[in-house]
């Protein structure tokens, strides 16, 4: 009851802060469920994995039981496919966090008390009676999983001792119990000294072992269902296949440009800082690469360019390079048809689009894109944009063709597609073998923001029939040779001359990988 004088209030009821407390309780609740809302109605469908889902799932079928080993770098859909598979088998996730080891077997008792409600009342004195306790329960229960453990190297990182004692469990009490288990996790280092190197505790136990790379280019259509090709290639510019990107963009409104400038090129944007973010993450931490990066992302495509622009001697340059294509970051070219253990000749390129992007418009724009608004921010991305999206639909092109070839020619199939060069000699964006030996493919690229017109492609077309060819390996050498022509779009009544293939990013990203 409240009580007015003349020289003082009195307020009864609760203290202010109580109150404050309470209604900022109440706001961090209803941001959480808008944010939960938000992200559902922005969630793209669940992308391919299907030959992945397809064997996780005979796992978890399996009287026996037994283990899945899942790694990848961040951002490719590894917790998304996990979710997946347990959304369909009933299992339980745990995601692991970079808490002392107490904490982080509270956290996982909690979630396991979601499937046995009293399994969070008790405090474990280590992992081993933890786990002990859980295949316990689970046999009692005749309940089989999964239980799948993500982030695994957070949790080996905190507890050295713990990948032995998960060693231990999955050889004994998970196997009597028939349960399935997975582990998961993007630091390539850590999750090779865990369950893939020779040596590792794990090694040899796992009965799925799963490499998950970016999305093929071909799903950009769902990703994007309102977008024409042209505007798909530059999605690819910009997102490459890494899902959780395509998840940001397709959130975003407008043209992709604009796209980039709130998700990549705004010091706000959540993209702003992803290279260091991806670098920091890796357990240990690969910030000490960052220079390469750098380098790399400049136009240092060569080992000794690479060290000269960093200011590293090109002798220490073999530890960080790897781990980053370890990393799935950078990756090697060798021309089609030399041998990746033999030959000398080798480029250096980022293997990320979205990554190659930052380190092309924001990494050297960083006070620009800190102290100007949109328009100029915009602007400085369209300095480089037309290099980055020739680059994009070159890999587009050498990604998709083997899927799409048989299409084309009504032959093969096909190999893998690499670039060609020596010397003076010209350049081949695309060169691929049927698996036969007995075709050959010569590819050029060329990305126009606009339908090419009929006279354009007819030129193009002429140079490509009149380019010399490469020089090929000896058993390709009787090969019959294809030229194709990969254009984004072409105007109405484009023909090609008789031996050039014309072939548009329509047919390239059209059907189902």
């Amino acid at each position: 009851m409240n009580r007015v004088t003349s020289a003082s209030v009195t307020v009864s009821g609760p203290p202010f802060w109580e109150v404050n407390f309470a209604a900022g309780l109440i706001i961090i609740h209803l941001c959480i469920i808008l944010n939960c809302i938000y992200m559902e109605l922005h969630a793209l469908p669940f992308l391919n994995r299907r030959e992945e889902l397809s064997r996780l799932q005979a796992l978890s079928n399996s009287p026996r039981g037994g283990l899945a080993v899942l790694y990848g770098r961040r951002r490719v859909g590894k917790t998304r496919l996990l979710l997946e598979w347990i959304r369909r088998s009933g299992g339980l996730y745990i995601t692991a966090d970079r808490s002392s080891p107490e904490i982080q077997r509270r956290y996982v008792a909690e979630a396991i008390a979601a499937r046995f409600p009293a399994f969070a009342e008790v405090a474990y004195p280590d992992w081993a009676a933890l786990l002990s306790r859980l295949s316990r329960e689970a046999a009692a229960a005749g309940w089989r999983g999964p239980i799948i453990f993500d982030e695994l190297p957070y949790l080996a990182e905190s507890s050295p001792e713990f990948a032995g004692v998960l060693q231990r469990w999955i050889d004994h009490d998970a196997r009597e119990a028939g349960l399935t288990t997975a582990v998961a996790g993007s630091s390539q280092r850590m999750m090779h000294g865990i369950a893939l190197a020779a040596s590792a505790p794990l090694y040899g136990r796992a009965a799925q072992e799963l490499a998950l790379g970016p999305l093929p280019p071909a799903y950009l259509r769902t990703a994007f269902p309102d977008a024409d090709a042209i505007r798909l290639v530059e999605h690819y510019t910009a997102w490459g296949g890494v899902p959780r990107y395509w998840e940001l963009a397709s959130a975003e409104r407008g043209a992709v440009v604009q796209r980039v400038d709130r998700l990549l090129l705004d010091p706000l944007g959540p993209l702003h800082r992803e290279p260091d973010r991806l670098l920091l993450e890796e357990l240990p931490s690969a910030a000490e690469a960052r220079p390469l990066l750098d380098a790399i992302g400049a136009g240092a495509h060569r080992l000794s360019e690479i060290a000269g622009r960093a200011g590293i001697p090109a002798t220490s340059l073999s530890r960080p390079i790897h781990r980053l294509i370890d990393m799935g970051i950078v990756r090697r070219e060798v021309p089609f048809g030399e041998s990746e253990k033999k030959t000398k000749v080798s480029l250096y390129r980022i293997a990320d689009a979205c990554l190659r992007l930052w380190f092309r418009a924001v990494a050297p724009n960083r006070a620009l894109l800190a102290s100007s608004g949109a328009a100029a921010r915009i602007a400085a991305l369209r300095r480089v944009w037309d290099g980055l999206r020739g680059e994009a639909f070159e890999e587009l092109c050498r990604a998709e063709w083997p899927r799409v070839a048989d299409r084309v020619l009504r032959s093969g199939p096909f190999g893998p597609a690499s670039r060609w060069w020596r010397g003076s000699a010209p350049e081949w964006d695309l060169v691929s073998a049927a698996q036969d030996g007995k075709t050959v493919v010569l590819g050029s690229a060329h990305f126009s923001e606009r339908p090419l017109a009929p006279g354009r492609i007819a030129r193009l077309a002429d140079e490509l029939a009149l380019r010399a060819a490469p020089s090929l390996p000896p058993a390709l050498r009787a090969a019959a040779i294809v030229r194709v022509l990969f254009v984004p779009a072409a105007g109405p009544g484009a023909r090609t001359p008789a031996g050039v293939r014309l072939v548009t990013a329509d047919a390239l990203l059209s059907g189902q990988p």
